[in-house]
């Protein structure tokens, strides 16, 4: 798709979203480690396990979406040793993934080829990593100084050499993903980072408006918080004055089919 067709994703951790998504027509579905934020209300994603997110994605691959199914690798999953990395990702595949996404640049890159040695694609992540926000100090743009746009450049390039089939740049200066995307032949689907890139991606909770906290770079294109609260109420409200159920929605033992 690169250079003919702009590449949507989305990200979404449970059979009901992901078919839904999928109808929507978007090429990829992510099943996110921002699980941990947006579904158990974690502060960030360190505390996602392998298990955690082997459930959300068994969840989303039952779906049997037309779309690519990425299982994002959790803090720790594969950063320990190049064998635990392939181990992992192999059993994230089993579990219906038909990729997975980790997070780094040049460092990453054995790992990288020994997952595609091993049969599995990999996505890359860089700019921005959120696995990493402790180690430089917060949630900050990337890309701003010379010594870090170089830096993640040559990210970009050794992912690319070592076999990555796309990479993500997240909240990076638009211009540093524009000479990302132009120098690599794999597709870039940027989040935060700017209109050049090959594809975008987004969380599907932002994209809704149900999570509070959205990211200064995400679009709320519904408010569908305001939809669920007024819909519990008024069901509330029904419950409390005896107008549910209504005749229509109970049965007695005599009445015939």
């Amino acid at each position: 798709m690169k250079g003919r067709e702009k590449i949507a994703m989305v990200t979404a951790y449970d059979y009901t979203t992901a078919k839904l998504v999928d109808l929507a027509g978007v090429d990829i579905v992510l099943v996110g480690d921002s699980a941990g934020m947006v579904i158990h209300g974690y502060d960030s994603t360190i505390p996602v396990t392998l298990e955690m997110m082997l459930l959300h994605v068994s969840s989303v691959a039952r779906a049997k979406l037309r779309a690519l199914v990425v299982g994002d690798m959790p803090f720790l999953s594969y950063e320990t040793s190049i064998e635990d990395a392939v181990r992992n990702a192999g059993t994230m595949v089993k579990f219906g993934a038909e990729a997975v996404k980790i997070e780094g640049g040049a460092e990453m890159a054995d790992v990288v080829k020994a997952l595609v040695r091993a049969g599995i694609p990999v996505m890359g992540h860089i700019g921005l990593n959120p696995q990493r926000h402790l180690l430089i100090g917060g949630y900050k743009r990337r890309g701003i100084s010379e010594s870090e746009r170089e830096k993640i450049l040559e990210d970009a390039k050794e992912l690319e050499k070592a076999g990555v089939f796309a990479i993500v740049i997240e909240y990076t200066a638009a211009d540093v993903a524009e000479q990302i995307t132009r120098e690599l032949s794999v597709p870039t689907i940027c989040i935060g980072s700017g209109p050049q890139c090959d594809g975008q991606v987004l969380v599907l909770h932002d994209i809704l408006g149900l999570h509070d906290n959205i990211p200064p770079f995400a679009k709320k294109y519904a408010d569908l918080k305001t939809l669920v609260i007024n819909a519990v109420k008024r069901y509330v409200e029904e419950v409390k004055t005896g107008a549910f159920p209504s005749r229509e929605y109970y049965f007695y033992s005599y009445e015939k089919k």
